[in-house]
């Protein structure tokens, strides 16, 4: 089996109006996090996938702790397309000036 690496970008846009909807942004933010997503910008993660069976797992996993309310989405690229983003206003995090398009990263 080949290995290509991938980029795995979740976006959401969760309500915040009740204890319970604040509750559920923060844990499911938290359980992202643990999943190895990293910021890229507001309601925006990212992340890296060795292969598509992995990235399928992945999001077996997510599905398991989204919450009722709102809207996720998650989309996979190849390391090459994610390479080839543009960036119109502002700058890199410093995340991804550190990591770049490596996989691991031992601090």
């Amino acid at each position: 089996m080949k290995y290509k690496n991938m980029r795995v970008l979740c976006m959401f846009d969760l309500p915040v109006e009740t204890q319970q909807e604040r509750r559920d942004y923060r844990n499911f933010r938290k359980n992202i996090m643990k999943e190895g997503f990293t910021m890229l910008q507001y309601s925006v993660y990212v992340r890296t996938c060795v292969s598509r069976e992995w990235m399928n797992r992945l999001y077996k996993r997510i599905q398991k702790f989204t919450p009722p309310k709102g809207n996720i989405r998650l989309i996979s690229v190849t390391e090459k397309q994610y390479q080839d983003m543009k960036l119109l206003v502002g700058s890199k995090t410093s995340t991804e000036k550190i990591i770049g398009t490596e996989r691991l990263i031992i601090l």
